[in-house]
């Protein structure tokens, strides 16, 4: 098993997803049971779905100097970055290590494709129209390249695009950079947007839902996409205390299917192991675990298997209900909720769910709780078997 990690606090985050721009409209959406979930109106062509949608970002566009990088995901990321102060922190973090050590990691599982989907339906005896000829928005890095623009951060700078998983795997390579001494701080997170690619993609696996998706309900049929930005800002706890931490993190390859979790939840059940080492603890120690529970068929019969490792007193709940499935930025912002859930004393219920299957009944929460969290987990489970899972405590907790 890996060795114990030194916690990392967690100086700064934000959240921007169907359910509102910043922190307030999360908590407040988790403490009512509010979710953001509304008929599609956003595909090129009709599809009869929900999707979690942010509004606005069609009336946002990059500011002047940043013009090159315009696309409907970096837009979403700059709407994140306003959010909280976060920019504020991030020039804190640069300030006081300087630009070199403060590391860019970010996930993402379509980055600015829409736009690419956009220059090819307008092609032009085989150019793109001249306002889409710009490289820069048309690969994988176009986030990070974008976000490092914005913040001036030079440090390294990686995209992880592991499906699902991408943007909780990001908050694994930020302590590692950390503990290297490779960086004096990391801002993680994620951002995904909607597109025709993901849309139609999913439907045509037979994977969306014509209802709000209901994850771990007896009768689910299927995802809701959303879209959403959530960023973290990463420091060591020496340098800068916080009441927050990220304190294990665990992360498994079963390679089972590329669309099929493994039957036993060998991966995931890997990944959760390597989170509780790296933490110190053990599953009597979790007060919450918010589920990956994207309201598949498989992916919630498997995932709610894996709750008979804990104990009965530990409550469990996927938000996908509230946000839709957000793809490459679900690792991001259900961490940013666990990290909710510790901070406001609040176990989010698992929206849409009204027969919940009765492997995950003694753990699943069907309502808002007040109760106070001091360790919760989040689950990201991705395609291929890409697997992660993040452990976050309030400061004091011990093992």
């Amino acid at each position: 098993m890996p060795a114990r990690i030194q916690p990392l606090a967690i100086t700064a985050m934000s959240a921007t997803s169907a359910l509102g721009r910043g922190l307030g409209p999360h908590v407040d959406a988790l403490r009512s049971g509010g979710g953001g979930l509304r008929a599609n109106d956003f595909s090129c062509a009709p599809l009869d779905c929900f999707i979690g949608r942010v509004g606005g970002i069609e009336h946002a566009p990059l500011p002047a100097q940043h013009a090159g990088w315009e696309c409907r995901n970096n837009r979403l990321a700059w709407l994140g970055l306003q959010q909280e102060g976060l920019m504020e922190a991030i020039a804190g973090a640069v300030a006081r290590y300087g630009s070199t050590r403060v590391a860019l990691l970010l996930g993402t599982s379509t980055a600015s494709i829409g736009d690419t989907e956009l220059a090819y339906r307008g092609l032009d005896h085989a150019h793109f129209p001249a306002g889409l000829r710009r490289p820069q928005i048309h690969t994988p890095h176009s986030l990070a390249g974008f976000v490092a623009a914005a913040t001036g951060i030079t440090g390294p700078a990686l995209t992880i695009s592991t499906a699902c998983s991408s943007s909780a795997k990001v908050f694994a390579s930020a302590e590692r950079l950390l503990r290297l001494g490779l960086a004096d701080a990391a801002l993680v997170g994620g951002v995904d947007t909607l597109c025709d690619s993901v849309l139609f993609g999913f439907n045509s696996l037979d994977l969306v839902s014509r209802l709000p998706c209901r994850p771990f309900d007896v009768q689910r049929d299927g995802i809701s996409i959303g879209e959403a930005a959530a960023f973290a800002l990463l420091e060591r706890v020496d340098a800068a205390p916080a009441a927050l931490r990220l304190i294990g993190y665990g992360e498994a390859s079963d390679a089972h299917h590329m669309s099929t979790p493994h039957p036993d939840g060998r991966g995931a059940l890997a990944a959760l192991d390597d989170a509780l080492a790296r933490a110190g603890i053990d599953t009597d120690a979790v007060g919450y675990i918010n589920l990956h529970g994207t309201a598949t068929v498989k992916n919630d019969e498997i995932e709610a298997k894996t709750l008979s490792r804990f104990p009965a007193h530990t409550r469990a709940s996927s938000t996908k209900g509230f946000t839709g499935h957000t793809l490459g930025a679900a690792g991001a912002l259900e961490a940013v909720i666990a990290l909710l859930a510790i901070e406001h004393g609040l176990v989010p219920p698992n929206l849409g769910c009204s027969e919940p299957i009765a492997d995950a009944v003694p753990w699943l929460a069907l309502r808002p709780e007040a109760r106070r969290v001091d360790v919760a987990i989040s689950n990201s489970f991705g395609f291929g078997g890409n697997n992660a899972c993040l452990a976050f405590a309030r400061a004091g907790v011990s093992a």
